[in-house]
């Protein structure tokens, strides 16, 4: 059951980044590079045991069995028994002052991890969720090898998928034209994730620190920016689900669609709960990423929801609207997924979708 809150579910809230990409995308370089950065000093950085490259040995200062202190100040720790667990104890250990009083989280995946059980984690524990806040998905995309990935390994489609951010790695390197063919099939796969490229490994760490809004102030003010979309991105997506560039969209990927659904009529609470209860119910596995920005009746500003298959987020609510716009939006990224499913799945509970308008 869905429950809403009327408090700030981001106030005081650590900052939590997920950084994926396939093998090889360069996750260890973009993060040693980041961490040389000052505004990064505060960081701490969680990396799987496993993880293909450790991290640059003249960053390290100090270091036992868990835990490195590195050079600049940040934090950094393996997984050795479950990532809950690891957030728990450097929660604990830093309200104790037996580690740096950081202010961020990085999470380094490995090549060939899913993103999306990070994001249950971070939606189904109660005690992480009071703790801890989930500021985005940033995806690596290797332009060297991405294309021939994409093509052959569904992880990392679903990585590039899921994402808040996709950063180009290797753009330096890599033959002329492909970083362009390569923006332009992410696109046309994730409408909805901002795209930067990274040079040498080296990014602006502005990227990567504030992808989600730190208060319900701020998502109020800037919906589109927590959808990570634009009114002229969502308008292109809005009618056949092919994103801005459909021309763009390989065979291979053509499972996963992006799509917006709007809604001329207000939800209910009712409405809102047994939408969501049907379709992580029916299809959950596929539903790679659903956000929305919903009028429910009664309220006076409207209600963001965040999902990752079958797992959702508590509902926020917003402070106000933030133009005349009242219409509900939801955006959907899904795998083998048909849009005109989901619209039967809303009209089965008598919600139905309404044109895009203008």
């Amino acid at each position: 059951m869905i429950s809403a809150t009327g408090l700030d579910p981001f106030a005081s809230r650590l900052p939590i980044t997920i950084i994926t990409g396939f093998l090889g995308s360069g996750k260890t370089t973009l993060l040693s590079r980041l961490l040389r950065h000052p505004a990064m000093n505060r960081a701490a950085v969680i990396i799987n045991e496993f993880g293909e490259v450790g991290l640059d040995h003249e960053l390290v200062e100090a270091s036992s069995e868990q835990m490195m202190l590195l050079a600049n100040g940040c934090l950094c720790c393996t997984v050795r028994t479950d990532l809950q667990d690891t957030l728990r104890e450097l929660f604990v250990r830093r309200r104790r002052g037996e580690v740096i009083d950081f202010d961020r989280v990085f999470i380094e995946t490995t090549g060939l991890a899913d993103p999306a059980p990070v994001l249950h984690s971070l939606a189904s524990d109660g005690l992480l969720g009071a703790q801890y806040r989930l500021n985005g998905v940033v995806t690596l995309v290797d332009a060297v090898n991405a294309i021939a990935s994409l093509d052959t390994m569904p992880e990392a489609a679903k990585q590039a998928a899921v994402a808040d951010r996709l950063v180009i790695t290797k753009s330096d390197i890599a033959p002329a034209g492909v970083v362009d063919r390569l923006r332009q099939r992410l696109e046309a796969m994730n409408p909805y994730a901002v795209i930067a490229i990274a040079v040498a490994g080296e990014l602006d760490p502005e990227q990567l620190m504030n992808i989600a809004p730190a208060s319900v102030v701020a998502l109020s003010a800037q919906p589109n920016r927590w959808l990570s979309v634009s009114e002229a991105a969502l308008s292109s997506v809005a009618d056949g689900g092919h994103g801005t560039n459909p021309g763009a969209r390989s065979a291979h990927d053509a499972a996963i669609q992006s799509f917006c659904l709007w809604f001329d009529q207000p939800f209910t609470w009712e409405t809102l709960t047994a939408s969501l209860q049907v379709l992580t119910a029916l299809r959950g596995p596929d539903l790679l990423r659903v956000k929305g920005i919903v009028n429910v009746a009664g309220e006076a500003g409207p209600v963001a929801i965040h999902g990752v298959q079958h797992i959702f987020h508590p509902p926020v609510k917003m402070d106000r609207w933030n133009s005349d716009e009242r219409r509900s939006r939801i955006v959907f990224i899904v795998r083998n997924i048909p849009r005109p499913a989901i619209e039967a799945l809303f009209g089965a509970v008598g919600v139905l979708s309404g044109d895009r308008g203008g």
